[in-house]
Protein backbone atom coordinates (compact mmCIF):
# COMPACT_ATOMS: atom_id res chain seq x y z
CA UNK A 1 0.00 0.00 0.00
CA UNK A 2 2.58 2.27 0.86
CA UNK A 3 4.55 1.53 -2.90
CA UNK A 4 0.35 2.27 -4.56
CA UNK A 5 0.17 5.59 -2.24
CA UNK A 6 4.39 6.65 -3.55
CA UNK A 7 3.23 6.10 -6.91
CA UNK A 8 -0.19 7.86 -7.03
CA UNK A 9 1.79 10.93 -5.32
CA UNK A 10 4.56 10.93 -8.44
CA UNK A 11 1.28 10.89 -10.52
CA UNK A 12 0.09 13.62 -9.53
CA UNK A 13 3.38 15.86 -9.51
CA UNK A 14 4.42 14.85 -12.83
CA UNK A 15 1.32 14.22 -14.66
CA UNK A 16 2.31 11.02 -16.08
CA UNK A 17 -0.11 8.43 -17.65
CA UNK A 18 1.19 5.40 -15.90
CA UNK A 19 4.14 4.61 -12.97
CA UNK A 20 6.27 2.26 -13.32
CA UNK A 21 7.35 0.40 -10.51
CA UNK A 22 10.14 1.12 -8.64
CA UNK A 23 12.05 -0.36 -5.64
CA UNK A 24 12.33 1.19 -1.82
CA UNK A 25 10.71 4.57 -3.40
CA UNK A 26 11.97 7.71 -1.75
CA UNK A 27 9.42 10.17 -2.69
CA UNK A 28 10.03 14.14 -2.57
CA UNK A 29 7.36 16.13 -0.79
CA UNK A 30 6.01 18.89 -3.02
CA UNK A 31 6.66 22.58 -2.43
CA UNK A 32 4.50 23.73 0.39
CA UNK A 33 1.62 26.51 -0.71
CA UNK A 34 2.55 30.41 -0.29
CA UNK A 35 0.98 31.35 3.02
CA UNK A 36 -1.77 34.01 3.38
CA UNK A 37 -0.89 37.38 5.67
CA UNK A 38 -3.41 37.83 8.33
CA UNK A 39 -3.08 41.38 9.33
CA UNK A 40 -4.91 42.72 12.53
CA UNK A 41 -7.45 45.46 11.49
CA UNK A 42 -10.10 47.31 13.25
CA UNK A 43 -14.06 46.74 13.13
CA UNK A 44 -14.48 50.34 11.40
CA UNK A 45 -12.10 48.75 8.47
CA UNK A 46 -14.99 46.52 7.63
CA UNK A 47 -16.59 48.25 4.42
CA UNK A 48 -20.83 48.28 5.92
CA UNK A 49 -19.99 46.40 8.95
CA UNK A 50 -22.08 48.55 11.35
CA UNK A 51 -25.21 48.29 8.52
CA UNK A 52 -25.15 44.68 7.42
CA UNK A 53 -27.96 42.46 9.01
CA UNK A 54 -25.52 40.12 10.23
CA UNK A 55 -28.89 38.39 12.08
CA UNK A 56 -29.35 36.59 8.72
CA UNK A 57 -26.23 34.73 9.47
CA UNK A 58 -26.71 33.62 12.65
CA UNK A 59 -28.50 29.84 11.50
CA UNK A 60 -25.29 29.38 9.62
CA UNK A 61 -23.11 30.41 12.55
CA UNK A 62 -24.69 28.25 14.63
CA UNK A 63 -24.74 25.10 12.66
CA UNK A 64 -21.20 25.67 11.74
CA UNK A 65 -20.38 25.51 15.84
CA UNK A 66 -22.58 22.06 16.39
CA UNK A 67 -19.35 20.50 13.35
CA UNK A 68 -16.31 22.84 14.79
CA UNK A 69 -16.70 21.74 18.10
CA UNK A 70 -17.39 17.69 17.23
CA UNK A 71 -13.89 18.12 15.39
CA UNK A 72 -11.48 17.35 17.82
CA UNK A 73 -8.96 19.54 16.16
CA UNK A 74 -11.24 22.39 16.17
CA UNK A 75 -12.53 21.98 19.48
CA UNK A 76 -9.92 24.25 21.37
CA UNK A 77 -10.59 27.16 19.19
CA UNK A 78 -14.04 26.96 18.92
CA UNK A 79 -16.01 25.91 22.06
CA UNK A 80 -15.77 29.51 24.42
CA UNK A 81 -17.46 30.94 21.28
CA UNK A 82 -19.52 28.64 20.60
CA UNK A 83 -20.67 28.55 23.85
CA UNK A 84 -20.62 32.30 24.47
CA UNK A 85 -23.21 32.11 21.00
CA UNK A 86 -26.32 30.07 23.16
CA UNK A 87 -27.41 33.15 25.12
CA UNK A 88 -27.51 35.25 22.38
CA UNK A 89 -30.68 36.48 20.64
CA UNK A 90 -30.03 35.81 17.30
CA UNK A 91 -32.91 37.76 16.10
CA UNK A 92 -31.38 41.07 16.78
CA UNK A 93 -28.88 42.52 14.67
CA UNK A 94 -27.21 44.26 17.63
CA UNK A 95 -27.25 41.43 19.57
CA UNK A 96 -25.30 39.41 17.18
CA UNK A 97 -22.92 42.49 16.05
CA UNK A 98 -22.11 42.86 19.55
CA UNK A 99 -21.06 39.22 19.94
CA UNK A 100 -18.57 39.13 17.32
CA UNK A 101 -17.00 42.46 18.79
CA UNK A 102 -16.85 40.80 21.79
CA UNK A 103 -15.27 37.32 21.10
CA UNK A 104 -13.83 37.52 18.05
CA UNK A 105 -11.31 40.01 16.11
CA UNK A 106 -10.78 40.81 12.55
CA UNK A 107 -7.72 40.34 10.22
CA UNK A 108 -7.10 41.61 7.00
CA UNK A 109 -6.28 38.70 4.64
CA UNK A 110 -3.56 39.34 2.01
CA UNK A 111 -1.94 37.21 0.02
CA UNK A 112 2.22 36.37 0.38
CA UNK A 113 2.68 39.61 -1.37
CA UNK A 114 0.18 42.07 0.49
CA UNK A 115 -2.55 42.00 -2.45
CA UNK A 116 -5.65 41.94 -0.81
CA UNK A 117 -8.00 42.38 -3.74
CA UNK A 118 -8.96 38.48 -5.01
CA UNK A 119 -11.67 36.62 -7.11
CA UNK A 120 -15.54 36.53 -5.67
CA UNK A 121 -17.33 34.24 -8.20
CA UNK A 122 -20.79 32.64 -7.33
CA UNK A 123 -22.55 29.35 -7.29
CA UNK A 124 -25.63 27.93 -6.67
CA UNK A 125 -27.52 24.71 -6.11
CA UNK A 126 -29.75 24.25 -9.52
CA UNK A 127 -32.66 22.23 -10.16
CA UNK A 128 -33.40 19.84 -12.71
CA UNK A 129 -36.21 17.82 -13.74
CA UNK A 130 -35.39 13.78 -13.71
CA UNK A 131 -35.99 10.28 -13.11
CA UNK A 132 -34.48 7.59 -11.07
CA UNK A 133 -34.95 5.78 -14.07
CA UNK A 134 -33.70 6.01 -17.81
CA UNK A 135 -36.66 7.08 -19.72
CA UNK A 136 -36.77 8.70 -23.45
CA UNK A 137 -36.62 12.14 -22.01
CA UNK A 138 -33.99 11.58 -19.42
CA UNK A 139 -31.03 10.05 -20.92
CA UNK A 140 -28.28 11.83 -19.75
CA UNK A 141 -26.34 10.01 -16.55
CA UNK A 142 -25.64 11.62 -12.75
CA UNK A 143 -23.43 8.63 -11.05
CA UNK A 144 -22.35 8.29 -7.43
CA UNK A 145 -18.10 7.42 -6.90
CA UNK A 146 -17.35 3.67 -8.95
CA UNK A 147 -15.68 1.13 -7.16
CA UNK A 148 -12.60 1.26 -8.39
CA UNK A 149 -12.05 4.66 -7.39
CA UNK A 150 -8.57 4.93 -5.45
CA UNK A 151 -8.18 7.31 -3.20
CA UNK A 152 -4.77 8.10 -0.87
CA UNK A 153 -4.27 10.16 1.99
CA UNK A 154 -1.04 12.01 1.68
CA UNK A 155 -0.41 12.27 5.04
CA UNK A 156 0.45 8.93 5.92
CA UNK A 157 3.59 9.86 3.09
CA UNK A 158 3.68 13.55 4.86
CA UNK A 159 2.39 14.54 7.81
CA UNK A 160 2.17 18.22 6.26
CA UNK A 161 -0.12 17.27 3.49
CA UNK A 162 -3.06 16.76 6.29
CA UNK A 163 -6.17 16.58 4.24
CA UNK A 164 -4.96 15.96 0.87
CA UNK A 165 -5.97 13.18 -1.14
CA UNK A 166 -4.78 11.65 -5.00
CA UNK A 167 -7.17 10.08 -6.72
CA UNK A 168 -6.61 7.24 -9.43
CA UNK A 169 -7.15 3.62 -10.45
CA UNK A 170 -5.09 0.26 -9.87
CA UNK A 171 -4.22 -1.49 -13.34
CA UNK A 172 -2.54 -4.33 -13.26
CA UNK A 173 0.67 -3.67 -10.31
CA UNK A 174 0.13 0.15 -11.21
CA UNK A 175 -1.73 3.32 -9.75
CA UNK A 176 -2.62 5.36 -13.08
CA UNK A 177 -4.70 8.38 -13.38
CA UNK A 178 -8.76 7.55 -13.60
CA UNK A 179 -10.66 8.14 -16.36
CA UNK A 180 -10.88 11.47 -17.94
CA UNK A 181 -14.71 13.21 -18.60
CA UNK A 182 -14.01 11.94 -22.36
CA UNK A 183 -12.99 8.60 -21.58
CA UNK A 184 -16.39 7.70 -19.13
CA UNK A 185 -18.82 9.87 -21.40
CA UNK A 186 -17.54 7.26 -24.18
CA UNK A 187 -17.42 4.29 -22.48
CA UNK A 188 -20.62 4.32 -19.77
CA UNK A 189 -20.06 0.77 -18.54
CA UNK A 190 -16.90 2.00 -16.76
CA UNK A 191 -19.56 3.46 -14.44
CA UNK A 192 -22.21 0.25 -14.94
CA UNK A 193 -24.71 0.37 -11.75
CA UNK A 194 -23.95 3.66 -10.59
CA UNK A 195 -26.52 5.95 -11.65
CA UNK A 196 -28.55 8.16 -9.05
CA UNK A 197 -30.71 9.93 -11.70
CA UNK A 198 -30.88 10.95 -15.21
CA UNK A 199 -31.63 14.55 -16.17
CA UNK A 200 -32.51 15.56 -20.23
CA UNK A 201 -29.90 17.85 -20.81
CA UNK A 202 -25.96 16.70 -20.68
CA UNK A 203 -25.00 20.64 -20.54
CA UNK A 204 -27.12 21.19 -17.57
CA UNK A 205 -25.77 18.24 -16.08
CA UNK A 206 -22.59 19.39 -16.49
CA UNK A 207 -23.22 22.69 -14.87
CA UNK A 208 -24.65 20.44 -11.33
CA UNK A 209 -21.05 19.34 -11.93
CA UNK A 210 -19.68 22.46 -11.32
CA UNK A 211 -22.09 23.57 -8.75
CA UNK A 212 -21.03 20.52 -6.96
CA UNK A 213 -24.91 19.87 -5.65
CA UNK A 214 -28.52 20.14 -6.85
CA UNK A 215 -32.10 18.87 -6.44
CA UNK A 216 -33.89 16.60 -9.23
CA UNK A 217 -37.33 17.39 -9.79
CA UNK A 218 -39.27 13.84 -10.18
CA UNK A 219 -42.47 13.22 -11.66
CA UNK A 220 -44.41 12.40 -8.72
CA UNK A 221 -43.75 15.31 -7.12
CA UNK A 222 -41.09 14.64 -4.61
CA UNK A 223 -37.45 16.27 -4.84
CA UNK A 224 -34.20 14.32 -5.08
CA UNK A 225 -30.86 15.92 -3.51
CA UNK A 226 -27.51 14.97 -4.65
CA UNK A 227 -24.57 16.50 -2.99
CA UNK A 228 -20.81 16.26 -3.93
CA UNK A 229 -19.32 12.98 -3.01
CA UNK A 230 -16.19 12.71 -5.08
CA UNK A 231 -13.79 13.35 -8.01
CA UNK A 232 -12.14 11.69 -10.52
CA UNK A 233 -8.81 13.08 -9.39
CA UNK A 234 -8.51 15.26 -12.80
CA UNK A 235 -7.49 18.95 -12.64
CA UNK A 236 -10.44 21.30 -13.57
CA UNK A 237 -10.56 23.42 -16.60
CA UNK A 238 -12.89 26.13 -17.02
CA UNK A 239 -14.50 25.58 -20.16
CA UNK A 240 -15.30 29.49 -20.56
CA UNK A 241 -11.63 29.87 -20.30
CA UNK A 242 -11.20 27.52 -23.56
CA UNK A 243 -14.37 29.73 -25.07
CA UNK A 244 -11.98 33.11 -24.62
CA UNK A 245 -8.76 31.75 -25.49
CA UNK A 246 -10.40 30.59 -28.66
CA UNK A 247 -11.88 33.98 -29.32
CA UNK A 248 -15.23 32.51 -28.74
CA UNK A 249 -16.20 34.82 -26.03
CA UNK A 250 -14.89 38.29 -24.28
CA UNK A 251 -13.87 37.57 -20.67
CA UNK A 252 -16.20 40.16 -19.89
CA UNK A 253 -19.46 38.02 -21.38
CA UNK A 254 -17.81 34.91 -20.25
CA UNK A 255 -20.71 33.77 -17.98
CA UNK A 256 -22.60 30.43 -17.90
CA UNK A 257 -25.31 32.32 -19.36
CA UNK A 258 -23.23 32.75 -22.51
CA UNK A 259 -21.57 29.24 -22.47
CA UNK A 260 -25.18 27.69 -22.64
CA UNK A 261 -25.95 30.10 -25.61
CA UNK A 262 -22.82 28.94 -26.87
CA UNK A 263 -23.04 25.34 -26.67
CA UNK A 264 -26.74 25.91 -27.91
CA UNK A 265 -25.29 27.63 -31.16
CA UNK A 266 -22.76 24.66 -31.96
CA UNK A 267 -24.71 21.78 -30.78
CA UNK A 268 -22.44 20.04 -32.50
CA UNK A 269 -19.22 20.88 -30.63
CA UNK A 270 -20.60 20.34 -27.47
CA UNK A 271 -19.30 17.11 -26.32
CA UNK A 272 -16.07 18.17 -27.53
CA UNK A 273 -16.51 21.67 -25.64
CA UNK A 274 -17.59 19.68 -22.06
CA UNK A 275 -14.56 17.14 -23.06
CA UNK A 276 -11.96 20.19 -22.26
CA UNK A 277 -12.78 19.70 -18.74
CA UNK A 278 -11.33 16.56 -17.58
CA UNK A 279 -12.88 16.80 -14.16
CA UNK A 280 -15.62 14.77 -13.07
CA UNK A 281 -17.81 15.01 -10.46
CA UNK A 282 -19.86 12.09 -8.34
CA UNK A 283 -22.87 12.29 -6.36
CA UNK A 284 -24.69 10.78 -3.41
CA UNK A 285 -28.18 10.78 -2.35
CA UNK A 286 -28.82 13.41 0.39
CA UNK A 287 -31.90 12.76 2.87
CA UNK A 288 -34.33 15.54 3.85
CA UNK A 289 -32.61 17.38 7.16
CA UNK A 290 -35.27 16.55 10.15
CA UNK A 291 -38.46 18.57 10.28
CA UNK A 292 -37.94 21.95 12.53
CA UNK A 293 -34.73 21.55 12.21
CA UNK A 294 -32.16 24.91 11.85
CA UNK A 295 -30.35 22.69 9.16
CA UNK A 296 -34.35 22.11 7.38
CA UNK A 297 -34.79 26.11 8.17
CA UNK A 298 -31.57 26.73 6.27
CA UNK A 299 -32.23 24.40 3.33
CA UNK A 300 -29.06 24.07 1.40
CA UNK A 301 -27.38 21.38 0.24
CA UNK A 302 -24.70 20.77 2.41
CA UNK A 303 -20.91 21.94 2.13
CA UNK A 304 -17.73 20.54 3.01
CA UNK A 305 -17.58 21.37 6.70
CA UNK A 306 -20.81 18.65 6.28
CA UNK A 307 -23.40 21.62 6.81
CA UNK A 308 -26.34 22.93 5.00
CA UNK A 309 -25.07 26.12 3.46
CA UNK A 310 -27.16 29.31 3.98
CA UNK A 311 -28.08 31.57 0.92
CA UNK A 312 -26.00 34.53 0.54
CA UNK A 313 -24.39 34.28 3.95
CA UNK A 314 -21.87 30.97 3.00
CA UNK A 315 -19.39 30.99 0.72
CA UNK A 316 -16.67 28.77 -0.09
CA UNK A 317 -12.92 29.55 0.21
CA UNK A 318 -9.68 27.62 0.02
CA UNK A 319 -9.09 25.79 3.07
CA UNK A 320 -5.29 25.99 3.24
CA UNK A 321 -5.43 29.78 3.95
CA UNK A 322 -8.86 30.25 5.06
CA UNK A 323 -10.01 28.01 7.96
CA UNK A 324 -12.93 26.06 6.79
CA UNK A 325 -15.84 26.52 9.13
CA UNK A 326 -14.76 30.78 10.11
CA UNK A 327 -16.44 33.64 10.13
CA UNK A 328 -15.14 36.02 7.15
CA UNK A 329 -16.92 39.87 6.54
CA UNK A 330 -16.69 39.71 2.01
CA UNK A 331 -16.86 42.89 0.70
CA UNK A 332 -17.27 42.79 -3.16
CA UNK A 333 -19.56 44.12 -5.56
CA UNK A 334 -22.84 42.42 -6.93
CA UNK A 335 -22.39 40.78 -10.39
CA UNK A 336 -21.83 43.32 -13.51
CA UNK A 337 -22.18 46.15 -11.25
CA UNK A 338 -20.66 48.58 -9.12
CA UNK A 339 -23.10 48.10 -6.21
CA UNK A 340 -21.37 47.19 -2.81
CA UNK A 341 -21.98 43.56 -1.75
CA UNK A 342 -20.91 43.76 1.69
CA UNK A 343 -21.36 41.01 4.50
CA UNK A 344 -20.49 39.02 7.03
CA UNK A 345 -20.77 35.46 5.94
CA UNK A 346 -19.43 31.68 6.97
CA UNK A 347 -16.47 30.09 5.56
CA UNK A 348 -18.05 26.03 5.12
CA UNK A 349 -17.89 24.73 1.69
CA UNK A 350 -14.75 24.28 -0.55
CA UNK A 351 -13.96 23.98 -4.50
CA UNK A 352 -11.73 22.39 -7.10
CA UNK A 353 -11.67 26.24 -8.87
CA UNK A 354 -11.42 28.35 -5.35
CA UNK A 355 -7.75 28.67 -5.04
CA UNK A 356 -5.62 31.02 -3.23
CA UNK A 357 -5.71 33.33 0.12
CA UNK A 358 -8.03 36.40 -1.34
CA UNK A 359 -10.60 33.85 -3.01
CA UNK A 360 -14.37 32.92 -2.44
CA UNK A 361 -17.51 31.66 -4.33
CA UNK A 362 -20.67 33.22 -2.82
CA UNK A 363 -23.45 30.94 -2.72
CA UNK A 364 -26.82 32.53 -3.86
CA UNK A 365 -28.74 29.94 -3.15
CA UNK A 366 -31.04 27.55 -5.39
CA UNK A 367 -33.46 27.85 -8.51
CA UNK A 368 -33.32 30.12 -11.57
CA UNK A 369 -32.48 33.23 -10.06
CA UNK A 370 -29.68 32.09 -7.73
CA UNK A 371 -28.36 30.59 -11.07
CA UNK A 372 -28.50 33.99 -12.91
CA UNK A 373 -26.40 36.16 -10.46
CA UNK A 374 -24.23 33.16 -9.97
CA UNK A 375 -23.90 33.20 -13.33
CA UNK A 376 -22.82 36.54 -14.13
CA UNK A 377 -20.71 37.14 -10.70
CA UNK A 378 -17.02 38.01 -11.21
CA UNK A 379 -15.94 40.62 -9.03
CA UNK A 380 -13.23 42.20 -6.87
CA UNK A 381 -13.04 41.60 -3.42
CA UNK A 382 -11.61 41.68 0.04
CA UNK A 383 -11.76 39.50 2.96
CA UNK A 384 -11.53 39.90 6.62
CA UNK A 385 -10.89 36.22 8.71
CA UNK A 386 -13.05 36.93 12.09
CA UNK A 387 -10.75 34.67 14.21
CA UNK A 388 -12.11 34.20 17.97
CA UNK A 389 -9.86 36.20 20.31
CA UNK A 390 -6.87 34.09 22.04
CA UNK A 391 -6.74 31.48 19.88
CA UNK A 392 -3.97 31.32 18.09
CA UNK A 393 -3.72 32.33 14.13
CA UNK A 394 -3.81 29.63 11.65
Amino acid sequence: MRYLMTAALVLLLGGCQTVPPAPKPTPTPPPVAARAQYTPAPWADLPGWSDDAVAAAWPAFLVGCRALVARAKSQAVWRAPCAAAEGVDGTSNDAVRAFFTAHFSPYRIAAEDGNDVGLVTGYYEPVLEGSRTPTAKYGVALYGPPDDLLVVDLASLFPELKDKRVRGRVEGRKVVPYWTRGELERDPSRLAGKALAYVADPVEAFFLEIQGSGRIALADGTVMRLNYADQNGQPYRSVGRVLIDRGELTRERASMQAIRAWVHAHPDEMRALLDENPSYVFFREVPPAPAGSVEAAIDGPLGSLGVPLLAQRTIAVDPRFVPLGAPVYLATTMPLSEAPLQRLTLAQDTGGAIRGPVRADFFWGFGTQAGREAGRMRQDGRMWLLWPKGAALP
